[in-house]
């Protein structure tokens, strides 16, 4: 039996996948954005989290799959009825890709959803993907010298993920955190709109602005706030470049 970390489990979500569902966030992500507003989740170890009143908490709690299963699955009626379920989010899921994989096995009996920026091995997202009733894919850009710039990796893998997602069947959402400066561009949209309009299964891109209260908790894990880009810049917003191509696109 695998073993993983997560940070946070929230009770009644209902902004990641349909219906009221409950939210698991795994600890540890193998990007580094700069714009992170879940520095929590960052790091893959147990972390002291301090507030400016010295309150202490530890933020990471170590378990088996199918122990987390279980807590996840309790009370399970009331999602189903709302046509919800269980999201899987993170920091990111598929860093720990053998916990992921059992998890999901042991909540086949209701709706999954797994959130995810797809920087993984191929044969891990193929895996998460058949089990998946929907796929929420984060993008963060297309041109993958800018990708690497503010997450530090390059996007190749991710765009290979992505590819292999547009011609699956699974039902997918793209989501585009829009930093100010950085992928709020019409370039950026209308190269993003290419790499996914042929896709059968995809149901809608969601633009999320960026929220400018994000480097709030980084005191409290002991990390520094420093974004590359302009925080009071104003997101440019390109919804329009998703629907002429017939794509559904809307700002959450």
């Amino acid at each position: 039996m695998s073993k993983g970390i997560i940070f946070n489990i929230e009770e009644f979500g209902v902004h990641d996948g349909p219906g009221i569902r409950k939210i698991v966030f795994f600890k540890g992500c193998n990007l580094q954005c700069n714009w992170c507003h879940n520095p929590e989740g960052i790091s893959f170890q147990k972390e002291t989290l301090t507030t400016k009143d010295n309150r202490k908490t530890v933020c990471g709690v170590e378990y088996e799959a199918k122990e987390l299963s279980e807590i996840l699955l309790k009370g399970k009626e009331v999602l189903i009825n709302s046509g919800g379920g269980i999201t899987i989010s993170g920091g990111e899921p598929l860093a720990q890709p053998e916990f992921l994989i059992e998890l999901m096995d042991h909540l086949k009996s209701i709706h999954l959803v797994v959130e995810t920026a797809g920087y993984s091995k191929k044969g891990v997202f193929k895996k998460m993907t058949a089990k998946a009733d929907i796929v929420f894919m984060d993008l963060k850009h297309s041109d993958t010298t800018i990708h690497k710039r503010h997450t530090g990796v390059g996007n190749e893998l991710i765009l290979k993920n992505l590819e292999y997602l547009c011609g699956a069947d699974t039902d997918f959402v793209i989501r585009i955190p829009l930093i100010p400066g950085v992928n709020d561009t019409k370039v950026n949209m209308l190269n993003t709109a290419k790499l996914i309009k042929h896709a059968d299964h995809l149901l809608r891109v969601e633009l999320l602005p960026f929220h400018k209260t994000a480097g709030a908790k980084y005191p409290m894990v002991g990390r520094i706030y420093n974004p590359k880009f302009d925080e009071a810049q104003e997101v440019e917003i390109y919804t329009e470049v998703f629907l002429q191509h017939n794509i559904e696109a809307a700002v959450l």
